[in-house]
Formats: structure tokens, sequence, C-alpha cells
């Protein structure tokens, strides 16, 4: 069985570079929006849905803050509060985090 060849790097997709690349390429804008009843939510923007699974991050987030949230419009929405937590790990993970 031969092994999947990833079309752009041209790497085997078990190490393929593509998505590092794309993390270190973007720059993330992290904010927080007041919502009804005086609610906070930590938006997570700019990232490129095409070369990032959105959805596997915005799983992983929601687990290390221990929030709930959702992807809307191709950003991360988080219930509460959670700026340093967000950037933090958005550091370890690669990203370029601007905070507004």
């Amino acid at each position: 069985m031969a092994e999947e060849v990833c079309p752009t790097c041209g790497l085997p997709k078990e190490i393929c570079i593509c998505e590092d690349i794309a993390r270190e390429q973007q720059e993330v804008e992290l904010y927080t929006d007041q919502r009804r009843y005086g609610k906070k939510v930590t938006i997570v923007d700019g990232i490129d849905a095409s070369d990032i699974d959105i959805g596997d991050l915005s799983s992983e987030l929601k687990s290390k803050c221990a929030a709930g949230g959702t992807v809307k419009k191709g950003r991360i929405e988080l219930q509460g509060d959670h700026i340093e937590t967000v950037k933090d790990y958005l550091e370890d993970k690669g990203f370029t985090v601007e905070i507004r």
C-alpha cells in the first residue's frame, strides 16, 4: 500500500509541515466582546480555515479553558474571558497572536 503524499509540500502525510507553516504565517486576533446580560465572550479571529482545521482547534481551546464555545463566520467564540489562556495556548501551537 502506497503512502499518501501531500500535494502542497510533497512530503508523506504523517510528516507534512503545511499546517505548521500556515500557523506561523497567520496573525490571529484575540479580543473580548460583551453579550446579552453582561456575559463576556473571547473571540479568536483571523484563522484561515482552509489551512487549519478550525473545528479541532476550537475543541482544544474549549477543553483548555473549560468553557463552552462555537465556530461562527470563521472565528472561534469561547464563553467567558480567557484572553491569557488562549494567547498562551495559541503561541505554544506556533501562531502569532495580537490582542486588541
